[in-house]
């Protein structure tokens, strides 16, 4: 019986030095499948964040889904406090911030293509005569001198003081504000007829919502067209290379994302909602991101 009770003794400390162990993280850890996924609140990037957090979750990792600015959103992946974004725009939009924090991550991929930002009017004002950023200088009054842009740090907002500059729009306050205080105001101004420029990008709801048009950027200001990255802290691919792969995987078209922005904006539809909707519906493509994730996953273990 001294014997049995020694064994017991000896298996309870074990055990309670594993579960000591675990709970350290230190074997059987779960930490791999926890992800701190960052991305600014424009509506396209929440329209992307959303579907692949979902697709992720499928996948059975757990998501935090991280809002923030593009400066910290930046700073916070080089010091590896977030795993990845999807809401990279290349090559002019974010340049600044992975000139300065680009050794310490890693460009994943592409992930939409096809992109633009730019200083946008609605079409009435635009047959008026304002076709190009110039044509602000002579119409100040019609535009109470203002630009409405959005939060500070944005790549657009950059863009637009360039554009301030490059024109001479001198007498032109560029106010900063949120996204949706830019189109609460587009839209009453819209209803009402009238004049108002403000920094947008494509792919963007409000081209669907709106009559509206980009105005002509001769001097570049805004730069030719971009493509949105994903982008991971150094070594993510080597601590998850299951996740790694579904988000190298994830692509996706204008029209997909602008159909989840809609939805979103629109038929004021729950973003989780907006974002399973179209996911139900491409279910071959959203398997084959899923497939590419468990083949690498499998393939780490193999080779561990």
């Amino acid at each position: 019986m001294k014997i049995n009770g020694k064994i017991i003794g000896a298996v309870a400390v074990v055990i309670v030095a594993i579960v000591i162990i675990a709970a350290a993280g230190l074997i059987g850890s779960s930490d791999e499948n926890e992800l701190q996924f960052g991305y600014v609140t424009w509506d396209g990037e929440i329209a992307s964040t959303n579907v692949l957090t979902l697709v992720l979750e499928e996948a059975g990792y757990d998501v935090s889904m991280v809002a923030v600015d593009a400066g910290p959103l930046y700073q916070s992946l080089a010091k590896g406090e977030l795993d990845f974004t999807t809401s990279t725009w290349m090559p002019v939009t974010h340049a600044s911030y992975m000139d300065k924090y680009g050794d310490r991550l890693e460009r994943v991929g592409e992930n939409l293509e096809v992109c633009k930002i730019g200083l946008a009017v609605p079409q009435y004002v635009y047959d008026a005569g304002v076709k190009t950023i110039s044509d602000l200088k002579v119409h100040g009054d019609k535009f109470s001198n203002r630009i409405v842009g959005i939060d500070p740090g944005a790549g657009v907002m950059m863009a637009t003081d360039r554009a301030v500059e490059d024109y001479g729009l001198t007498d032109y306050e560029v106010r900063s504000s949120s996204s949706g205080s830019m189109l609460a105001e587009l839209k009453r101004a819209y209803a009402n007829e009238d004049w108002i420029a403000v920094t947008l990008w494509s792919p963007h709801w409000a081209f669907s919502e709106w009559d509206l048009v980009y105005l002509e950027d001769p001097k570049e200001s805004y730069g030719g067209v971009e493509v949105v990255e994903t982008v991971s802290r150094t070594g993510f691919a080597d601590d998850n290379p299951g996740a790694y792969a579904i988000i190298q995987a994830f692509n996706w078209t204008q029209d997909d994302c602008q159909s989840v922005m809609l939805d979103i904006n629109s038929k004021n539809m729950d973003e989780r909602d907006a974002a399973q909707k179209w996911i139900d519906a491409h279910r071959e493509k959203v398997d084959s991101w899923i497939s590419a994730g468990k083949a690498a996953a499998d393939a780490a273990k193999e080779t561990a």
